[in-house]
């Protein structure tokens, strides 16, 4: 069977980070979507996406398809589901569209002609931003249970200080020794050839996944995730790193998402708490203004390859775009467009030919091309996001 993850209606809701990536492609828990989903059915996906993105992720159409909302992280009984599907048949929770079999083309479904199957379970949706931190210890727990499900754990060195060890799970090749974990409220998770530095305290549910770094004493509470290639220092609660990025000084992090490429200067802060604790609002793209989250901790929502410089301070509910660089004293506005340079006292435009210098030098440090589809995603997302910028 040929397997298909479209955007659904969430994607805007998930701008900056689905500005540079289909909603398959978010990290929540220890994988992305697309990763749990490839686990699960042990077959490659591919993507219904923005025409934009489609060259860097394409789509593969058969004469049978079974099409997945990728705002759903699956489970067990949602996969048995899915795998059951016949042709004209699709999966909804209350109204939504989950998944549905089709041999038509995408642009002729109708969904009056196909026999409708309620999902009763309880299902992880991601829907907005703050879901990828709120709803991040459960996924790391699903994670958790998927990953490490019959197979036993490398040993823990004997200099750690450990809680609960049976919810800790180690995989090949990871360094960690003089260090606490603690496991009495969720599972800890280090992957393949990560390393946790000397005097560090964490406290699950965490997740660092491959080739990621804690640096010496870090304070991280969960539920966390350090995606790959990852470096954090300083102290972290309750936030996502994608992956490439770095918090690798001082300073905290909490109740925020980091896209990739991003770079928090040392000492940088973030509020994730209003002074008066009232409800947190948050830049909407949908309907650009600031929408009502629910929550009274959220902290900082960064898109990919944006940066900002040392002592750095992100006021309750900043959302910054992609390829933004930000920098000087005091704080900035809470809603930071794509491709702006400056901090408090104001923005310019950040070029695209600077900004791509920028990101060449800093993927070829970790050996990866900045590719031409990379390039014209970036100045893709520059023309879309220039109405947001004041010059």
């Amino acid at each position: 069977m040929n397997y298909i993850l479209f955007d659904g209606p969430s994607r805007n809701n998930l701008l900056p980070f689905t500005f540079t990536r289909p909603v398959a492609d978010i990290r929540i828990g220890i994988l992305t979507i697309r990763e749990k989903w490839e686990t699960y059915l042990e077959l490659t996906t591919t993507t219904i996406t923005e025409d934009y993105l489609s060259d860097k992720y394409p789509m593969v159409e058969m004469d049978e398809n079974v099409m997945i909302n990728a705002s759903y992280l699956p489970n067990l009984e949602l996969v048995e589901m899915v795998k059951d599907l016949q042709e004209n048949q699709a999966i909804f929770k209350d109204e939504d569209v989950i998944a549905f079999f089709t041999k038509e083309a995408q642009e002729d479904i109708d969904f009056n002609n196909f026999e409708a199957i309620e999902f009763a379970e309880d299902i992880i949706k991601v829907e907005n931003t703050w879901d990828i931190f709120s709803k991040n210890g459960d996924a790391i727990q699903d994670d958790f249970n998927l990953l490490t499900k019959d197979r036993k754990s490398k040993p823990i060195p004997s200099s750690n200080n450990v809680i609960e060890q049976e919810n800790i799970f180690i995989e090949e090749g990871a360094k960690l020794e003089f260090t606490t974990l603690n496991a009495s409220s969720g599972p800890i998770y280090i992957g393949k050839d990560t390393e946790i530095m000397e005097g560090s305290i964490i406290r699950g549910p965490f997740a660092l996944c491959e080739h990621a770094t804690v640096k010496l004493g870090a304070k991280i509470y969960g539920p966390t995730t350090v995606g790959p290639h990852c470096k954090v220092g300083g102290e972290v609660n309750n936030s996502v790193l994608f992956g490439y990025s770095n918090k690798g000084h001082e300073g905290f992090l909490g109740n925020s998402v980091l896209g990739e490429w991003c770079n928090l200067g040392a000492d940088t802060n973030t509020s994730n708490l209003k002074n008066n604790y009232a409800e947190v609002r948050l830049w909407d793209y949908q309907t650009e203004g600031f929408a009502k989250t629910g929550l009274q901790f959220c902290g900082l929502m960064m898109g990919d390859h944006s940066k900002c410089g040392i002592n750095t301070m992100f006021n309750t509910g900043t959302v910054v775009g992609v390829n933004a660089n930000i920098f000087g004293s005091g704080y900035p506005r809470n809603f930071v467009p794509s491709f702006s340079w400056g901090g408090s006292s104001g923005f310019t435009t950040y070029l695209t030919k600077k900004a791509f210098e920028v990101a060449k030098v800093v993927m070829a440090r970790r050996k990866i091309e900045f590719s031409e589809q990379d390039e014209a995603i970036l100045e893709h997302v520059f023309e879309e996001t220039k109405k947001y910028r004041r010059n």
